[in-house]
Formats: structure tokens, C-alpha cells, sequence
């Protein structure tokens, strides 16, 4: 996997903004990995749960991959991140 650096990450931040699902798996895949930031399970659940709703295959995986490793309070609150996100950016 490339190295994402911090112009990518800020990109992938309005792009999401913008309902790209491509930007949320990428965010998704950023969270998970840390890669450009601290890796964080609950970000890295909430962006693959939003690009999953928006169609992407492989954040199914990637979201249901995490949830193996997580507490049900870290899956519970990465659900309400994704709900507040939706709420925010519909």
C-alpha cells in the first residue's frame, strides 16, 4: 500500500464531505492502517461503514474484518460516528 500523506488525507476529508465513496474507503483504509495518521479502529470502522452504504464491496470486508478485533463498545460507537457523519453530510 502507497503512503498517504497529508494533502491526500485533506482531499479525501472534503471528498468525503462530498459523499465519495471512494474518498470514505480511502479514509477507511488510512484509520485502519495508520497510514498519514494514528491508527483508530473506531474512525477506521465508521469510514468503512459509510463507503460499505455507499456500495463499496470491499469496505464490507474491511469494516467486518475490524469488528473482530473491536469491543462492542468501540463497534457501538463507531456506528453512532457513522449516523452523527450521515446526519451531518447528506
Amino acid at each position: 500500500m502507497a503512503c498517504i500523506d497529508v494533502d491526500s488525507l485533506a482531499q479525501y476529508e472534503r471528498d468525503a464531505r462530498e459523499g465519495r465513496a471512494d474518498a470514505l474507503y480511502n479514509l477507511g483504509l488510512a484509520y485502519s492502517t495508520g497510514q498519514g495518521v494514528t491508527t483508530d479502529l473506531v474512525a477506521a470502522h465508521k469510514w468503512f461503514n459509510l463507503a460499505a452504504v455507499r456500495g463499496v464491496e470491499a469496505a464490507k470486508t474491511w469494516r467486518n474484518q475490524l469488528a473482530g478485533e473491536m469491543a462492542p463498545s468501540q463497534i457501538a460507537e463507531a456506528q453512532r460516528l457513522a449516523r452523527e457523519w450521515l446526519n451531518i453530510f447528506r
